[in-house]
């Protein structure tokens, strides 16, 4: 994939958003949990209440809570309150918002919002929770029990841990309990003879109930009297509760909305840059293979293009898109899961690193058997489609020669092939889920387990570890997508060499860096003892071939099959370059100016007619494109194809099939000459041009054409004699070398090699 990543800087700012949008996803995803824990242990344990922190209380109360602060505790209370008095002028507003304060005097709390609370909170908190704690041994001693459960522990036998009444507060509470109706505890307490005993009995005891809470526990055993003191104030306690669950609950669903908005803006920007590198990477792949010579055709094969174009790029769009939404996101959530699961307890984080280890276990079993599939995968779908190809060209043959059973076997094979590797990935992956599934639910199970321990012995809350239970699950389906893009990677990555090996291909004939230009060119061709060899070969196809070709005559190329007439043709218009010597034309070295400036020199006409879907118009205007359509006509008519052009549906704008499938062979032979005509070009090339057409067409179109390249330079290479008869100069070609150069006449007297052809093919009498 490396190798492929430089062409993702167009959109590098896009990436950036996606990044940027993700670390906000991440934030709403993360938060949500945090925000149910509140809900749960805030909104519902705690009435809505967040802290032990008061923001009135009644004066007795206050002198109550007082004494179980310590002298900091003392001083930091009474700097942030302020003693409202049945005087004072604002009482009566006060009185409105505390209905049931009656004629009391009260602490209103003077610092705005929650400025001060993380300091106000531990002392109000322990004085709270021991008014509480003392409350309970007053039920207790009032029941007659002479033990109190200590924060609902339990011990290893499963029995509730208790703490014994000492006696000094056993004898006070049956003091207490001869008191009048309506006699305060501590008014009684402060009356009792031996109190000193008592506050020492009672310190200690608090110690031993309340000196293992940690500050949230402490503030949630405190709430509880926090909650009574508010009722006799006439606050509603209902109101409180259903305002603040409403208000988180409202930022859970402004979260689920940012998260939503997030992924699906994410989505569409993963989406464009993936499509747009796909275009990119098609239209350079493209490109790249339009400026292939015949040497890298040679390397790959056309089904190997048309599938790295297709399936390969469809591979990497699907990566990039899945890389930016889950890649990079899964990290982030994967971090952020862990620093939030920590925050709420690091007693149970070996949960978590357990389910890890167990996923990357599997999931590094499931990559080691897969892997070498994913691999394969790609030249297996190559197969396929090279099968496909050949059978599809090559259908004809394939009916003539009654092999449609044995194509249908080797098609079948290949299909297989891929079958078999595509179902055994599919099955191996499909294993994952429910494997998923259980790791998922164990993890869930454990922490249920262990958190309810922790629960009970006070050292956790219910709604941390509901939150607990989702960061653990964000943390594992972060590692999951982590796991999964390293399954997916490796196909993407052998379909990004394939690309890449395509795009860093340099093809071996390239422009000159300095071209030089034909100032007046006239088509004066001339090849200067070429040799050439194709790349690898040993032997050279074609050894020490000179000659001179003028405008206003026809030269022409006749030899056995395989004696390198067609290599000739290939090198004027530099499909492939000589090994040693030069070709020029007028004088200018084909090497030393631009491929397009040279072959808009040349009217190529190939052995095998190539036709492109379109109209009969459109093919014939493909070396010039804005010829009229009087030169259309006037070339169909040299070319002898006026007469079918008509009979087609439409005329000159009569569709032509893909490949020129609903044409005859001589039909596309004498479209590809017409093309050849629009566009008059200097150096005409017929490259056995003729063979498709019988010998009264034939000459006719010769005859036709004659008077449009009278002043050109034309080569024809031919197999028939009759074609080249009257050529003004004649060359023999026999592996590879010239034997023979005159003309016809000169050749039958001269060139043994000539002669044995002509005789092959016409009598002496047809020959004279």
């Amino acid at each position: 994939m490396k190798r492929i990543i430089k062409y993702m800087k167009p959109y590098a700012a896009l990436v950036l958003a996606a990044v940027l949008l993700l670390f906000g996803q991440a934030f709403c995803d993360l938060s949500l949990p945090n925000y149910m824990s509140k809900i749960v242990d805030t909104g519902i344990q705690q009435g809505g209440i967040e802290n032990a922190v008061p923001s009135a209380v009644s004066e007795s109360t206050m002198d109550t809570l007082l004494g179980f602060m310590d002298g900091g505790g003392q001083q930091t209370a009474l700097e942030n309150y302020t003693l409202i008095t049945k005087d004072s002028v604002s009482y009566a507003a006060y009185l409105e918002d505390y209905p049931a304060l009656a004629d009391e005097n009260i602490y209103v709390k003077n610092t705005a919002g929650g400025e001060n609370d993380e300091l106000l909170n531990p002392a109000f908190a322990k004085a709270f929770a021991s008014v509480s704690a003392i409350e309970q041994i007053a039920e207790a001693s009032a029941d007659g029990s002479a033990s109190l459960a200590i924060d609902g522990r339990t011990q290893a036998d499963g029995q509730e841990e208790t703490a014994q009444i000492p006696e000094p507060l056993l004898q006070f509470m049956a003091y207490y309990a001869q008191e009048p109706a309506g006699t305060g505890l501590f008014a009684a307490l402060n009356a009792y003879p031996d109190s000193a005993g008592v506050y020492g009995a009672l310190s200690s005891l608090l110690e031993e109930k309340l000196g293992s809470m940690d500050e949230s526990l402490l503030t949630q055993t405190a709430v509880p009297v926090l909650r009574q003191e508010y009722q006799s104030l006439g606050l509603d306690l209902t109101a409180i509760q259903q305002d603040y669950i409403w208000q988180n609950g409202g930022l859970m669903l402004l979260l689920a909305f940012g998260s939503a908005a997030c992924t699906i803006v994410v989505g569409l920007l993963a989406s464009r840059v993936g499509a747009g590198l796909a275009r990119d990477l098609r239209e350079k792949t493209f490109t790249k293979v339009e400026n292939f010579s015949n040497v890298e055709f040679d390397k790959f094969s056309t089904a190997s293009l048309i599938t790295r174009c297709t399936n390969d790029v469809t591979q990497i769009q699907m990566v990039v898109i899945l890389m930016i939404r889950m890649v990079i996101y899964a990290p982030i959530m994967g971090v952020g899961g862990v620093v939030m699961a920590l925050d709420k307890s690091v007693s149970m984080s070996w949960i978590i690193a357990l389910a890890v280890i167990v996923l990357l276990g599997f999931i590094g079993s499931v990559f080691a058997v897969v892997m070498p599939k994913f691999k394969k995968m790609q030249s297996l779908v190559d197969k396929v489609n090279l099968v496909m190809r050949e059978n599809l060209s090559g259908m004809m043959v394939i009916r003539a020669f009654n092999t449609q059973q044995f194509e249908l076997d080797r098609f079948d094979a290949a299909n297989r092939n891929l079958t078999k590797t595509q179902l055994f990935t599919g099955r191996a992956m499909a294993l994952m889920m429910p494997v998923m599934t259980i790791i998922m639910n164990g993890v869930s199970l454990l922490i249920i387990w262990i958190g309810a321990n922790q629960i009970v012995a006070s050292s956790m809350q219910v709604g941390d570890m509901m939150a607990f239970m989702q960061y653990a699950m964000q943390i594992v389906m972060a590692f999951l997508m982590m796991s999964m893009m390293f399954i997916m990677l490796p196909r993407a990555s052998v379909s990004a060499h394939r690309i890449a090996d395509v795009l860093e291909t340099e093809p071996e004939i390239r422009d000159p860096e300095a071209p030089k230009h034909f100032s007046d060119p006239k088509g004066v061709l001339t090849f200067d003892h070429v040799c050439f060899a194709y790349p690898g070969a040993e032997d050279n196809v074609l050894t020490d071939i000179s000659f001179t070709a003028r405008p206003g005559e026809t030269t022409a190329f006749i030899g056995s099959t395989g004696s390198g007439k067609s290599t000739v043709a290939n090198l004027i218009p530099r499909f492939y370059d000589v090994t040693e010597g030069s070709i020029t034309i007028d004088g200018v070295d084909v090497r030393a100016v631009t491929r397009r400036e040279l072959r808009d020199q040349i009217g190529y006409v190939p052995q095998k007619s190539v036709l492109f879907s379109g109209t009969v118009a459109s093919n014939l205007r493909l070396g010039n494109e804005n010829a009229p359509k009087e030169t259309l006509e006037r070339a169909a008519q040299d070319a002898q194809a006026t007469e079918f052009i008509r009979r087609l549906k439409g005329g000159f704008d009569g569709s032509i099939s893909q490949g020129g499938a609903n044409v005859s062979g001589g039909q596309k032979q004498r479209l590809s000459i017409a093309r050849a005509l629009v566009k008059d070009p200097n150096i005409y090339v017929f490259d056995d041009s003729f063979s498709a057409l019988d010998f009264k067409t034939d000459a006719v179109l010769r005859a036709a054409i004659k008077e449009q390249t009278k002043d050109k330079t034309v080569l024809i290479i031919a197999q028939r004699v009759g074609t080249i008869m009257d050529a003004d100069q004649i060359i023999v070609l026999d592996e590879g070398r010239i034997v023979g150069k005159g003309t016809h006449k000169e050749l039958m007297k001269t060139c043994a090699a000539y002669r044995e052809i002509a005789l092959s093919q016409l009598s002496e009498e047809e020959l004279a």
